[in-house]
């Protein structure tokens, strides 16, 4: 536990130390975040640098390799597959900053690149790993062998938490602090889950988890209304392949989803947003995801920032809480 919290600490200082650096290098560079011209309160936000992902998956990788010791397999798979996302998100960003509007790689190419990588992790789990085919349900550490459907499951679990993650970066500093609670949460059920005394495979992944959250902190110096920098694809597509791949191969994706309860509505609100216009070319919502619904309702960000991360602690504490009395 020790080490998870220097790892918190060094990783926090790293990025609020580095990120003014990176912050002036995509400045001088130009890479500055396209606005979309139909979210009106957002136009003053244009110029911004983006691509600050870049920061702090670099502040939570250099503590984690250095604390890293026993067996490292789950935690460092976790953390190549947030690089591999990341990666995705820089293309997607670079495209964008060098096309000057909001499209960067296609929705197929986007989707494709995402699938190929999920369908390389949820194989590692299901022949590799020790987490198998088997899940954990919520509240309890009852065991499920999924069979032959924890492969379909695993490929779910990746693009459902890359793709909400990234719907969930629209606000200034919303994605990260909502991920800074899900960490949190999901890093104190994971210790519940170990019986209160981790493996060396599930300290390291404490580690990670520590890691990301202390970058996230520090982030949020710079990612907080008013934005100074924009995470971009590259920060949100990395922490969704993080909580993917940390929830798929400890087993605890079911209530993985529970406390990333906001991401969940958030993609729900696309999705019926969608479907509802398609149907019967009406808006169920003014606009969605659901953060930029509340917008046009005349909530400023910091409002529902600070809304989405009560639930998310609330969320987090129940099936923590849930967890240790019932397992």
């Amino acid at each position: 536990m020790i080490r998870a919290a220097i790892g918190f600490v060094l990783s926090l200082a790293l990025c609020a130390a580095f990120m003014p650096f990176v912050i002036s290098v995509l400045g001088k560079k130009g890479a500055s975040q396209p606005i979309l011209g139909y979210v009106e309160s957002h136009k003053a936000k244009s110029g911004t640098p983006t691509m600050g992902g870049t920061g702090f998956i670099l502040a939570a990788a250099l503590p984690f390799a250095f604390l890293l010791r026993g067996d490292p397999s789950t935690a460092l798979v976790c953390l190549i597959v947030a690089v591999g996302y990341g990666a995705i998100g820089l293309t997607d960003d670079l495209m964008k900053v060098k096309s000057g509007h909001n499209k960067g790689l296609s929705a197929g190419w986007k989707l494709l690149l995402q699938l190929l990588v999920a369908c390389a992790v949820s194989a590692y789990a299901v022949f590799g790993s020790p987490a198998g085919t088997t899940v954990f349900l919520p509240f309890t550490d009852k065991p499920v062998d999924l069979s032959w459907f924890a492969l379909p499951y695993y490929v779910f679990i990746f693009l459902a938490f890359t793709n909400s993650v990234n719907l969930t970066d629209g606000l200034d500093g919303l994605a990260a602090s909502v991920t800074e609670v899900f960490l949190m949460c999901f890093a104190a059920l994971l210790v519940v889950c170990s019986g209160f005394a981790p493996t060396d495979a599930q300290m390291n992944e404490l580690l990670l988890i520590a890691g990301f959250a202390g970058a996230l902190a520090g982030v949020l110096c710079y990612n907080r209304y008013p934005a100074r920098v924009f995470m971009g694809d590259t920060g949100s597509l990395a922490l969704g392949g993080l909580l993917a791949s940390l929830s798929v191969l400890t087993g605890l994706g079911l209530s993985a989803a529970v406390i990333g309860i906001m991401y969940v509505l958030g993609a729900f609100s696309v999705i019926v947003q969608v479907i509802s216009f398609r149907l019967t070319q009406k808006r169920v919502l003014l606009m969605s995801p659901l953060h930029h619904h509340f917008e046009r309702k005349g909530i400023h960000e910091n409002r529902i920032v600070g809304a989405y991360v009560a639930v998310t602690a609330a969320a987090g504490v129940i099936v923590v809480v849930l967890t240790a009395v019932l397992s």
